[in-house]
């Protein structure tokens, strides 16, 4: 029943962000409105009519709203100049017309400037602009309508006018919130170009050099005349060249499907994991580009201890780090990379200490911030936020010590006998 309940909830968080995704689906924002107005406009009517009784009702202005509404019903069949012609009308006349038309005829009452204040928040989910148009006409032909009911002092009333302030702050904080969500998307979306201009990097330095030793291997074999013993050398070393690079290749797109999975999936402890041991198969399966670069890494075992994680969580935290420690010492030309597993320190901890480059004491605080990288085009910036976001999920803590030219020291520190959440 659990399990059911859960898939049901996530069923609907999906199709609520697959909706609220749709920005420019103005059919589905049509139906929508149509078929809550279809039953709400005579509903309001019988509830305000004879339930709590207002001052004024109209029934001829609510069947008008019944009949656009139910007009909007058949959206389907409207052409994309129509229904944003239907759209504004629409608007225009439910939200900031009727609203405000009885509001000011029932003199500001509680009912209908609560109700007057919901319909503007409705109506600026709608694209701003469509929705200030709507907004300026509704709002000016009910005022110009009560005025010539000879209801006009109405508009100055205490009641009222208090009611200005609020309304102006509302649209104007829907409109902020509006601009927040659009460049929270344009983020994502160079987060995502940032990504996928690290894949494509990443891959392609490899994918040359596959190719400049294919090339060679062709001319060498073509011209079977001169083939000495330098030659076939030159093409054992060329095809262990090409066996690193498809490796590498491999290992990364292990990697960027390692955290992908990660970012979806549920961060949660869920097993206990040894230390040890995932470090161990993390050495063995980094590709290293030769046996001097694998010579650079060494592992320090003081104490072996068990941690409550995700072993395949854990890969990713320690495959980011290994590729930025050696990163580290490749662009420093000098230094090594030393892994120490120490359970005998309180609390458990591992450290990743590499005497490379080092980092820039203006960036520490930034470099577990998503999307940064340093330097610029090291990667996508998603490593260490993500190692930060899991350790974090398993109640551990990740930080760094650092002095530029000299080491990077990443300390990951986790909770004793922490309880498995099944």
């Amino acid at each position: 029943m659990q399990e059911r309940w859960k898939r049901w909830q996530h069923g609907l968080v999906q199709s609520l962000l697959l909706y609220h995704g749709r920005e420019d689906h103005a059919l589905v924002r049509v139906l929508l409105l149509a078929s809550i107005g279809t039953v709400g406009m005579p509903l309001y009517y019988v509830i305000w009519q004879n339930f709590f009784p207002q001052e004024y009702e109209s029934l001829p202005l609510r069947l008008l709203g019944i009949l656009l509404c139910a007009l909007g019903l058949f959206a389907r069949q409207f052409s994309r100049r129509m229904l944003h012609v239907y759209l504004l009308v629409t608007l225009s006349y439910i939200f900031p017309f009727f609203f405000t038309f009885m509001f000011l005829m029932n003199h500001g009452s509680g009912v209908w400037s609560e109700s007057l204040l919901i319909g503007l928040v409705v109506l600026f989910h709608f694209d701003t602009s469509l929705a200030a148009k709507a907004y300026l006409t509704g709002t000016t032909i009910a005022c110009v309508s009560v005025a010539l009911l000879g209801e006009g002092a109405a508009m100055l009333s205490r009641p009222v006018l208090q009611q200005l302030p609020i309304h102006i702050f509302t649209i104007a904080a829907l409109s902020a919130a509006k601009i927040s969500r659009h460049v929270l998307a344009q983020e994502k979306l160079a987060g995502l170009g940032a990504g996928l201009a690290t894949v494509a990097h990443e891959l392609r330095t490899p994918l040359t050099s596959v190719d400049a030793n294919v090339r060679g291997l062709l001319r060498m074999y073509t011209d079977t005349s001169n083939r000495t013993k330098e030659d076939r050398l030159s093409a054992i070393d060329a095809l262990a060249r090409i066996q690193f690079e498809v490796r590498h290749m491999n290992h990364m797109i292990d990697l960027f499907l390692l955290s992908a999975t990660a970012v979806r999936q549920n961060l949660r402890p869920v097993e206990a994991v040894k230390m040890e041991g995932v470090v161990e198969a993390v050495l063995k399966r980094y590709p290293f580009s030769n046996a001097t670069q694998q010579k650079l890494v060494t592992l320090e075992l003081r104490r072996d201890f068990t941690f409550a994680g995700q072993t395949e969580l854990s890969v990713v935290i320690l495959l980011n780090l290994l590729r930025n420690a050696l990163k580290a010492v490749q662009r420093a030309g000098k230094g090594r990379v030393r892994v120490v597993v120490d359970g005998a320190h309180q609390p458990p901890r591992l450290l990743f200490i590499d005497t490379g480059c080092g980092i820039p004491a203006q960036q520490m605080p930034l470099i577990f911030r998503r999307f940064y990288s340093h330097p610029p085009h090291n990667g996508a910036g998603i490593g260490l936020a993500l190692c930060e976001e899991i350790m974090l999920a398993w109640n551990a803590t990740i930080h760094c010590v650092s002095r530029e030219g000299a080491y990077a020291i990443f300390i990951l520190e986790f909770p004793e006998q922490q309880p498995i959440q099944r």
